[in-house]
């Protein structure tokens, strides 16, 4: 743990060196990719364990409301992204995870819900939850594109996906904010493509 052993100063300037070393690229193709999802009507689905579960659910509350403007928020026609978060339905974890195995309870839920031409966004810092990759090597084989967010050496995950974006770093905690941190910049620039503001302003 980095901040066990970095005074303040000293971690805020490693997450700095860290945050400057991502592929930007990576950041633009993610922002793409549920920029896609949104044109095409397909669905998102975001998911992860512990930290990045939480990143999953903070992901797909922003996607869903925060590409909107508030003004259109009770606008029935305004088109919708299609995202979920398949660390939320606590009942249905609880039962696979009891009745079946851990390992299931995100791939069960992709069976049900997944289709081809869907997106699903695995979050894993170290590459190697076997529920991730589970999910992931099943959305792979049933035609949805899959985006890694990994770490450390990103493991098996960062063979098996699609496209993704790696923080090669050995900090578990700066890792998932780091993926969160970037997201956000991934979040406005979907919601400015959708309402053709800022640097969008005149795609028409």
């Amino acid at each position: 743990m980095l901040g066990a052993t970095l005074a303040s100063d000293a971690y805020l300037g490693r997450l700095n060196e860290e945050v400057s070393r991502i592929d930007q690229a990576a950041m633009q193709r993610w922002a793409d990719l549920i920029y896609k999802a949104w044109q095409d009507e397909r669905f998102v689905f975001i998911f992860g364990n512990g930290g990045s579960g939480t990143t999953a659910s903070h992901m797909a509350e922003d996607l869903g409301k925060s590409t909107l403007h508030e003004r259109d928020l009770n606008d029935e026609s305004k088109k919708r992204l299609k995202v979920l978060s398949l660390t939320d339905n606590a009942g249905w974890l609880m039962a696979v995870g009891n009745d079946l195995a851990y390992d299931q309870i995100f791939v069960q839920q992709l069976m049900n819900y997944g289709s081809k031409g869907d997106l699903v966004i695995a979050i894993s810092g170290s590459g190697n939850s076997p529920n991730v990759l589970n999910a992931v090597d099943w959305a792979n084989r049933h035609g949805l594109t899959t985006f890694g967010l990994t770490g450390y050496s990103g493991g098996k995950l960062k063979q098996m996906q699609t496209d993704g974006l790696h923080v090669e770093l050995n900090d578990m905690g700066m890792v998932e904010s780091i993926h969160l941190c970037l997201f956000h910049w991934v979040l406005n620039d979907v919601f400015a493509r959708i309402n053709h503001e800022g640097r969008y302003a005149t795609d028409q």
